[in-house]
């Protein structure tokens, strides 16, 4: 059973008589509360140093200390002030084109001025005889690999501005069996249109297969496809060809394997353009 809170308790478990309080024991005196005995120090809580609050910064993932980021400013300006003081090494200077040179003799007199800019105006205009006889006539097709664009003209006039994809320049190697190599780039200069396809079927090469990491076939039935190529196709040699695409948000780009792609629109156009032996420039 727990004492009663009113009972005080001793070792021996037996609660001492009430009565009246009798003081000290003899040669004892009684200290008040909280007074600190005689000849005893007193032991005092010990004060701790204060320690200044810290600024931190957050830069990115890192968190700076105050006093870390001043050193940090500091030494870089050392170092600005070192490098502005003795130099990088390199020096500067802006780009000036050579002074022309002049070879032969110069005219003084001004007859002798004349006659030189006559000569000059007299070939000018040789040149410019000989570039529009060399220039194409008729309608004909030119190929901007670097912008992807493709031109469709008629002598001086453009008739369609289109994007295309030409090739991507990517390189495939074949991991086994007869180890080849292809490089899907589009071919540059002058080619002619040779036949003109209306819904092709392609024959996929063997690229085609290595590429999609598939067996090639033994029957020739097995590689021909319908529908990849478009509506129409322009054949200009060495399996190469204008067509369409399915993949008309790639327009602009240079991801094809070595043919140029067109949109279905454009190439409506330029079929209703399209002849036999269309002259087709492609750089």
């Amino acid at each position: 059973m727990d004492p009663s809170p009113n009972s005080p308790t001793g070792t021996s478990g037996t609660p001492r008589a009430a009565g009246p309080d009798r003081g000290p024991a003899p040669g004892l005196t009684r200290l008040a509360p909280g007074a600190a005995r005689p000849g005893v120090r007193p032991v005092l809580p010990r004060r701790l140093p204060a320690v200044p609050a810290r600024t931190l910064y957050l830069v990115g993932p890192l968190v700076i200390d105050q006093r870390a980021l001043l050193a940090t400013v500091a030494a870089l300006v050392v170092l600005l002030s070192v490098v502005a003081w003795a130099g990088t090494g390199y020096s500067y200077a802006p780009y000036a084109d050579p002074a022309p040179t002049v070879t032969g003799p110069v005219p003084t007199g001004d007859r002798e001025l004349q006659q030189l800019t006559a000569r000059l105006e007299r070939r000018s205009r040789d040149l410019a005889t000989r570039l529009k006889a060399a220039a194409p006539k008729g309608v004909y097709i030119v190929i901007d690999q670097t912008q992807n664009r493709l031109y469709l003209k008629k002598d001086d006039e453009t008739l369609l501005e289109a994007k295309c994809s030409a090739g991507s320049g990517m390189v495939l190697r074949e991991s086994v069996g007869k180890k080849r190599e292809w490089v899907f780039d589009s071919p540059r200069g002058r080619f002619e249109v040779l036949s003109l396809l209306r819904n092709p079927v392609w024959a996929k090469p063997d690229w085609a297969f290595v590429e999609d990491g598939e067996p090639i076939p033994t029957n020739p039935a097995d590689r021909l496809e319908t529908g990849s190529l478009g509506e129409y196709a322009l054949y200009f040699g060495n399996g190469y060809m204008i067509h369409g695409t399915l993949y008309e948000r790639l327009l602009g780009r240079a991801v094809s394997h070595g043919c140029v792609r067109v949109g279905r629109d454009d190439l409506r156009k330029v079929w209703a353009n399209a002849r036999l032996g269309m002259r087709i420039f492609i750089y």
